[in-house]
């Protein structure tokens, strides 16, 4: 009966939600209107805005938009008002959200090297929004959810619906693959009917392909996984996968020929681009993490990886073998440091405790036995008042037996704890991208990242910024990209 039941319902489910496709022609299974759809785009567009800010140069984000507009003229979905927006974040990503908000980091604006590539980026992320993914993947969601809802009345087994969702989480991810894939087709299409080499399409892949390799590097050197195009945001298929299916499309003659010749118009727009941390969210320096808004600094352990996250700095050690994260709270009451950790920390029992006074601010430090993301073990709190502000600080190590001396180290970054100095405000500027000419003097990419302010692996990254990695050299008279 309850296999009878579970068809019945699922072939309801898909004649009622069939509809035509606007960019591929094909029957999509689809749970949303048109305006639920645009509805939800509003949504999600101002959480987008709570989480990132938009890059502050008008003139640059009016030419994002000007790219934008020339290539959604000739895609699907007329009807539709299109917003391209640059954002302020240091991450290599493009995304699309449902109803025509496109999002492009200026981390990701940094390696492109022409127009055409930026028009492949929007066209790819336009090919999101005309083939409506986002609505294939919400309706799917949520048609699994109805039938696990269904299967758990109909069976009263709980763990069937936990099973259903995990289920359909598992479909959608899978989708993920083939509508990244007919994304990238339908972005060399916009291209080609925009004017554009869609072999512009290519190169940006290449361009990602390459990321992926230094990060793998990186990772490799960091004791952790490494990262991947898209971040949260979506699960794109692997470089490789889609470079071949793309380099296929290509090949069927949609593609006019790229050309060797250099977009000396759109490398200006690039010239003065932050590169990197921006002043407003912390800059990192080696071991330092400098804030020049909040006035503070901090130093920690040599060969950690430092992590500058939304409304917090983390220190991971190597291996993730232990972590510190430090977050920022706003005093409400005329409390002091300890009764901040008992009252807003909810900390009650204590393996120790003492006061704490760096740099004149006053604070508490305890260590308790608490959950960490390795599992249940001890855990060292600390937090400093400055004005109206607590600074909180968090810090576990994997091993039991390690935690003593990571707690040593722990302490050493928490004492490191002070204000800015005139000195330090030199150091913590925002590094930014800058246009010369190579001469016989600076030709080898080698001998100017000798030059660079960057602190690690400065010649993979600026032969990443000029489509010259993991090797090759620039040509006398060329325009590159260096940071200054």
């Amino acid at each position: 009966m309850l296999n009878r039941c579970f068809f019945i319902i699922m072939a309801l489910l898909l004649v009622s939600g069939c509809s035509i496709n606007p960019a591929t022609g094909q029957r999509d299974f689809v749970l949303m209107s048109e305006q639920e759809e645009l509805a939800l785009g509003r949504k999600h567009s101002q959480q987008v805005l709570k989480e990132y800010r938009v890059y502050d140069k008008p003139s640059l984000q009016q030419y994002i938009q000007s790219v934008g507009d020339r290539v959604a003229a000739v895609s699907h979905r007329q009807n539709l008002i299109y917003r391209f927006t640059l954002l302020d974040s240091t991450q290599v990503n493009a995304f699309a959200l449902p109803g025509g908000y496109i999002y492009i980091t200026r981390g990701m604006l940094a390696y492109l090297n022409s127009e055409a590539e930026l028009a492949a980026v929007l066209g790819h992320e336009l090919g999101h929004v005309t083939a409506r993914h986002s609505v294939r993947q919400h309706s799917l969601s949520t048609a699994t959810n109805v039938l696990g809802g269904l299967i758990v009345s109909a069976s009263g087994v709980q763990g069937v619906g936990q099973l259903t969702n995990i289920l359909g989480t598992g479909i959608v991810r899978g989708y993920g693959r083939e509508y990244e894939l007919e994304a990238d087709g339908l972005g060399v299409e916009y291209l080609a009917k925009a004017g554009y080499p869609a072999a512009a399409m290519r190169q940006v892949i290449v361009t990602l392909k390459n990321q992926e390799l230094f990060d793998k590097k990186l990772a490799l050197e960091e004791g952790r996984e490494p990262r991947a195009y898209h971040g949260v945001f979506s699960t794109h298929p692997d470089n490789d996968t889609r470079l071949q299916q793309v380099l296929g499309r290509i090949g069927q003659g949609l593609a006019t020929s790229a050309s060797d010749k250099q977009d000396i118009g759109f490398l200006k727009k690039l010239d003065g681009l932050t590169f990197g941390d921006s002043e407003k969210d912390g800059i990192i320096r080696g071991r330092h993490f400098y804030h020049p808004d909040l006035n503070f600094k901090l130093r920690f352990p040599a060969n950690w990886r430092i992590l500058n996250r939304p409304g917090s700095i983390a220190g991971s050690a190597p291996r993730n073998e232990a972590f510190i994260q430090v977050r920022l709270e706003d005093l409400n009451k005329k409390i002091t440091p300890k009764e901040f950790l008992s009252t807003r920390l909810g900390i009650g029992k204590t393996v120790s405790e003492m006061a704490l006074s760096v740099e004149g601010f006053s604070g508490y430090m305890a260590v308790v036995e608490g959950k960490t993301p390795y599992g249940q073990g001890k855990v060292r709190v600390a937090v400093l008042f400055e004005g109206l502000r607590a600074f909180v600080f968090f810090a576990a190590a994997k091993q039991a037996d390690r935690f003593e001396y990571i707690d040593s180290l722990v302490l050493n970054t928490i004492k490191s704890f002070s204000a800015l100095n005139r000195k330090d405000r030199k150091v913590a500027k925002e590094l930014k991208v800058s246009l010369v000419k190579v001469s016989r003097r600076n030709r080898k990419m080698a001998s100017i990242a000798k030059k660079s302010p960057i602190s690690h692996h400065s010649e993979d990254q600026l032969r990443l910024l000029n489509d010259f990695f993991p090797k090759g050299e620039p040509k006398l008279g060329d325009l590159i990209k260096i940071i200054r």
